[in-house]
């Protein structure tokens, strides 16, 4: 659980299991990885440390392919922006898009008109339903991801202790979030004497996130920890404790090194986790570039990315979806790391 991120070092990719005619194509130009064809590389919204270092891994490996890959979202996440920026690129003819999702179907019906025009379809970090796209590049299962929240939980909390505990993140219906809550959600109920007593939402609003963080805790005095796995509701729930002066909550969750070193440094919270946004950016962008050469990938295909070692294509099954088809799939990234006091400086995005 504490291995260390993979390199976003990205350049040949090969094949196993794989063959490479008769794939998805480009866009209209019709034009392949490495010949400058545009991918779109758009983020739930733009300002938030996580987006951005998935932004700049995304454009450094186009760069590194010859694509002309472009970071394009809106400040405000919501689906009708993602909306209208897909329509838009697609509209002008970019080859591929690549979205971080704010809503499991909220951007099919463009999606699907991109895929009929060749369009290259794919999705990282937040799924839209699979149906809806043909890769999602997770950064790990709702299982692997629910567990991990849970287990850095445990290392202050004991199972068998009656513990209030409360989840804090983006919003009701983005996808990933949500999955992993449930999981995390099961084991407690299954496995631990825990209590959830509340689960709130920031809408990926710093401010709101403190102030609803900080409501929580008013409500709730005898709140033993807080589950925040989201970008924005993991520094504000720190913020809030500061501001409380609390420091008998065990807090935890997800977000970028760059937003929590403070946190860490002054015993805030003594663990929490990500994957390697940049990496996790790169690699979609290199998946996007092998169905823009026209490679088929099918579940239980392999391939290696100098960087990230061999990977598969998964099934839809192991996000918890019942829909499979040909050309459709989850390509998981292999590494998640925890950051503490002793690596956390180790890191810089």
């Amino acid at each position: 659980m504490k291995a260390a991120i993979a390199v976003a070092a990205v350049g040949v990719v090969a094949l196993t299991g794989c063959s490479s005619n008769g794939g998805s194509g480009g866009g209209e130009g019709g034009e392949g990885g490495g010949s400058g064809a545009q991918i779109a590389f758009i983020p739930k919204l733009t300002g938030v440390g996580f987006f951005e270092a998935g932004g700049a891994g995304a454009v450094e490996a186009g760069e590194e392919l010859g694509l002309d890959v472009q970071y394009l979202g809106s400040p405000e996440a919501s689906a009708a922006k993602q909306v209208e920026l897909i329509n838009t690129y697609v509209g002008q003819g970019f080859d591929a898009v690549i979205v971080s999702s704010t809503t499991p179907d909220g951007l099919c019906q463009s999606l699907d008109k991109a895929r009929e025009q060749g369009v290259v379809t794919l999705t990282w970090d937040s799924d839209v339903n699979p149906e809806c796209r043909q890769f999602y590049i997770s950064q790990g299962t709702p299982d692997q991801l629910g567990e991990l929240l849970v287990d850095m939980t445990l290392e202050d909390i004991a199972a068998d202790d009656a513990a209030k505990v409360a989840f804090h993140y983006s919003s009701p219906t983005v996808t990933d979030q949500n999955q992993w809550a449930e999981v995390a959600k099961s084991i407690i109920a299954d496995e631990t004497e825990w209590d959830v007593v509340d689960t709130i939402f920031s809408e990926n609003q710093t401010e709101q996130a403190v102030q609803q963080a900080e409501a929580l805790i008013n409500a709730n005095p005898d709140l033993k920890a807080i589950i925040a796995p989201d970008a924005n509701a993991l520094p504000g729930t720190a913020q809030a404790l500061e501001n409380l002066g609390r420091t008998d909550i065990t807090l935890v969750g997800f977000s970028t090194p760059n937003a929590m070193k403070e946190y860490i440094h002054n015993g805030t919270l003594k663990r929490f986790a990500l994957w390697d946004a940049q990496a996790q950016g790169a690699l979609s962008v290199h998946v996007a570039s092998m169905l823009l050469d026209g490679t088929e990938l099918n579940v239980g295909d392999k391939f290696e990315v100098e960087g990230f070692g061999e990977l598969e294509v998964q099934p839809n099954s192991v996000q918890g979806y019942d829909y499979e088809a040909d050309g459709n799939g989850i390509i998981v990234m292999p590494e998640r790391t925890v950051f503490t006091a002793e690596n956390i400086d180790d890191f810089d995005f």
